[in-house]
Order: structure tokens, then sequence, then C-alpha cells
């Protein structure tokens, strides 16, 4: 018998003696090693997969290094000055094609992203995709024209798209078990990560001569992918991938080395368990589906699914946020914060602001139920961007010339960012992997990445062309957008805290996967280990 019997035996004994429960979270918690607390830093093995979920996590660094640093070039006159089309400073729909240009490139991306991923793999799907936006970068920092710069920001939209398809799938698969929650969630707490560097490198080159003062930023925004590419490849392949392509065996070796760190005889029963989960699930999912976007249509526990990945992603793009996001100048001009040195400040310390915030909440995300969160965050949200409109009407009709109105409606922008933060930076990714199944999870992730280009581009031609038409009575329309979603979340909203990935099939009213579909694949995969016996011994 092989060795990998023998470890299917050994699973099976570990199962039989478990009590057949609906939620495999107790099956799972009863087979993890005990490292103690705080694993994640002290254990040697873990806290290198988890340096490797961090490599995985630079993709979303370069949607915050996109969105913050757009802000800071607004804030340049030379960059206005090179953008100039047709006479004219970019403003209104032209400033909206800029920012929304890799939007353009994004939605593009979206009708490959999921089958590219699904076909090559995680890895390679991330690699693929920062060279792209490697070659976006070149021809947006050496861009001449307003239509050499758009042109740019589109290749690089459709190349980030691909990486950020495949990131949070990559790494809600790989996680060890006890960590996937804070993992996850972790993931876009990185968009303000590449925020923060954008801001300040902005910052640090505002008063270079000529156009040099834009490009240096622009050619930084490399960096990363050039960074992540140096590192993809010492993370391992996704296992569930792995599976799905029939290569089992290394599936379990990646598990067993970076969940048990190759000790059998500790985390064996752990890695047949996961195995056993993965393969049951994946073969389930396989029979009743065939790979196809159509299957978010064909059931109830599907339909539901898009709906949620579809309200998840609005309220992402269509809370507020995209106003602060790209066009934090404009907000500013609107209170009174006019200088260029300002605004960049203001930029820099708001997204260090947003990226502590953030980090805080996805280290804490395994504390609280997920619809506790959501909804503290809309009811927040609401709550600041109800004061941060009246404080701005004030304002306007004095003029701007009462500072401490201008700092009151500041001081909302920053409460507004804590709020948000709490439900929908790192959570909705977290959520995402949660509510998806396998052969749909790619597929999701990237519907979810389609609908918030589709609000990005409202954001990117509405906003600052709305902003110049009323200013502050165009907040009133956010303020009932926030209603809407806060309503939309309390009715809708399902609770996956507590399940495995597997599991949480059970929320959206389907037959979990029960031990006995474990113990089947169990058997499955123990008769084909047979019969590579017996062809090997002839």
């Amino acid at each position: 018998m092989s060795t990998n019997s023998k470890n299917i035996h050994t699973a099976d004994e570990k199962l039989s003696k478990s009590p057949s429960s609906q939620d495999a979270e107790p099956e799972i918690n009863a087979l993890l090693p005990d490292y103690g607390k705080r694993s994640y830093l002290k254990v040697g093995f873990l806290v290198r997969l988890n340096l490797l979920m961090f490599v995985v996590s630079l993709a979303s660094t370069n949607t915050g290094y996109d969105g913050s640093l757009l802000n800071s070039f607004q804030s340049m006159p030379n960059w206005r000055q090179a953008m100039h089309h047709n006479g004219k400073e970019p403003k209104g729909a032209i400033l909206g094609a800029l920012s929304n240009g890799a939007t353009f490139g994004t939605i593009l991306a979206c009708l490959c992203a999921a089958q590219l991923s699904d076909y090559f793999g995680r890895r390679h799907c991330i690699t693929g995709g920062n060279i792209i936006m490697i070659i976006g970068v070149a021809i947006q920092s050496a861009a001449q024209s307003y239509g050499m710069f758009l042109g740019g920001r589109i290749i690089l939209g459709f190349g980030n798209c691909l990486a950020t398809t495949s990131g949070p799938t990559l790494i809600s698969e790989l996680s060890y078990p006890a960590h996937r929650q804070v993992v996850t969630a972790f993931y876009n707490t990185c968009w303000y990560l590449g925020a923060v560097i954008a801001a300040w490198v902005s910052y640090g080159t505002r008063n270079v001569q000529g156009n040099w003062c834009w490009r240096i930023p622009s050619i930084c925004q490399a960096a990363m992918p050039v960074l992540q590419t140096a590192f993809i490849y010492f993370v391992p392949e996704s296992p569930r991938w792995l599976v799905s392509k029939g290569r089992a065996q290394e599936a379990r070796a990646a598990l067993l080395k970076y969940h048990g760190n190759n000790n059998e005889a500790i985390a064996g029963p752990l890695v047949d368990f996961e195995m056993a989960e993965i393969s049951a699930a994946i073969e389930a999912e396989q029979i009743a589906n065939k790979y196809s976007y159509l299957d978010f249509f064909k059931t109830p526990a599907n339909r539901k699914r898009l709906f949620l990945l579809a309200w998840v992603g609005t309220s992402m793009q269509l809370s507020g946020n995209g106003l602060v996001s790209y066009y934090l100048n404009l907000v500013l001009n609107s209170i009174g914060i006019t200088s260029t040195d300002q605004q960049l400040v203001v930029n820099g310390g708001l997204m260090i602001y947003n990226c502590g915030i953030a980090m805080f909440v996805a280290f804490i995300v395994d504390r609280f139920r997920r619809r506790t969160l959501f909804l503290t965050s809309y009811s927040m949200m609401l709550f600041f961007y109800i004061i941060w409109t009246i404080l701005s009407a004030i304002n306007q009709k004095k003029n701007f010339e009462n500072k401490a109105l201008g700092q009151g409606v500041l001081a909302m922008i920053f409460f507004y960012y804590l709020s948000y933060d709490i439900g929908l930076n790192g959570l909705p990714f977290l959520y995402y992997t949660e509510i998806l199944p396998f052969t749909l999870r790619a597929k999701g992730i990237n519907i979810q990445n389609w609908v918030q280009q589709l609000w990005n581009i409202y954001n990117g031609f509405v906003n600052p062309v709305a902003m110049d038409a009323i200013q502050w009575k165009y907040y009133i329309v956010y303020c009932c957008i926030i209603a809407v979603e806060l309503i939309g979340c309390y009715f809708t909203f399902v609770e996956t805290s507590g399940k495995t990935l597997e599991e949480v099939a059970v929320v959206f009213g389907e037959e979990p996967i029960s031990m006995d579909s474990l113990k089947l694949a169990n058997e499955r995969k123990l008769s084909t280990d047979h019969v590579e016996d017996a062809s090997l011994d002839a």
C-alpha cells in the first residue's frame, strides 16, 4: 500500500471518531495542532507561509497606488499642463476619462481573467498581469500627450485585473485554516499601503522641475509588480487548483509542507482532512455545473451569491468613497484647502490613517460576525456623511471663510473612512471567498471586479461634473445611496463566520459537505491508489 493510502486510512479513522455535524469548523479545529496563541508570529513555518501571503497581497497595492497617484497628479500644475486636451486642462469628462483609463482596461480583462486563472493557475495569472502592468506603466510614464497617457492607463488596468482576480483566490485557498479569516481580510488593506507610497513619493517630487515631478511617481508604480513577480514563485500553487487539475499528490505535499512543516505525525490527519474536504467539494461542484457564468443563474443559492457579489461590489465603489479616492483635490478645494503642498499632505496623511485602521480591522476580523461588521460600517458611514453634508452646506454659504467649518469637514472625511474601513476594505474579499464555491470562486471575484469597474466609470465621469455643477448638494445623493445599502445589508446578507470554505453552502440552503461525503471521497481516492500501486507492481 502506498504512503498516501496509509495517510487516507489515518484520516478515515480520525473522521470516524468525530461527531457528525453540519458545520465542519469543529471537525477541523479538532485536527489543528496546538501551537498556542499568536502562532502566526511565533511558529516558524506559519510565519513563512503568512509572509508568502503578503507577497500575494501586493497585488492589491497596485490599485491603491493608482488611486492615490491620480489624486496627487491633479494637485500638480505641471501634470495638468502636460495633460492639456484641445487646449484645455483636464476637467469634467476629460479628467474622468484619465481617471477611468485603468477602469476601461479592467473591464476588458474581466472578459478573460477568471478563465485564465482557472486554466493557467493563480501564480501564472498574477505574473502575466504584472508584466502587462509594467508595460502600461512604461507607456504612461513616457507619455507626451493626453492620448498616450490614457493608452498606458488602459493597458495598466488590464494587467491589474488579471493579478487582482487571482490574488484573493490564492490566499483563501492556501492560507492556514486558523489564519484564513485574518489573512484574507488583510489582502485588500494593502490597497492603502500602495496609496501611502504613492502619496508620499508624489509629495517628495512635488518641487522637481518640469514633468519629472509626475514622471518619477509614475515610474515608481512599476515597483510593486516587479517585486511581486520576483517572489511569486516562492508561493506554492493553490491546492484546490492542483486537485481540480488531477494533481492531488502535489496538492497534498504543499499542504503538508505549509500547514504542517512536513511533519506527517503531527499534521498528517489535518492535511488528510483538508484533502478529503477539497476533493469532495470539487467533485460535487464539477458534477453540479459546467464552469459557466450561467451557473450563477441556475439555482436560488447561486442567484443569491450573485446578488451579494453585486451589492457588496457596488457598496465598495458607490458609498461616497469614490468622491474622495480619485477627486480629493476637488473636495479640498470645496473647503478652502487649495495649495499643492497642503493637498498632498492631507492625501498622504489620510492614506496612512486608512492603512492603519484597515490593518487593525483585518487582525480582529475573526472576533466578530460578518453581518455585525457590515451593518456597523454602513450605519457609521451614513451618520458621518450626513454631518459632512451639513457642514459643507454651511461652509459654502459662508464663502469658506470659517476655517473651523472646513476643519470639521476634513474631520468627517477621516471619520467616514474609519467607518468605510470597518466593513468595505478587507472584509468584502473574505466574504466573497466564503460565499463562493471553488468552481465559481475565480468567476465570482471577476464579477465583483467588473461591477466595481462599472461604478468606477460612474465615479469617473459623473463625480467631477456634479461637483463642479452643484458642489455640496451632490453629497445628498450619497447619503441616500448609503441608506439604501444599509437596508439591503440588513435584509439580505447571510452570516458565514464559523464555517470552512466548503461548509458555507449550508447558509444558502444547499446540502453541506457531510462527513459521509468526505469518507466517500477518501474511499474513491484509496481505490485509485490501489490501481496505481497495482500498475506499478505489474
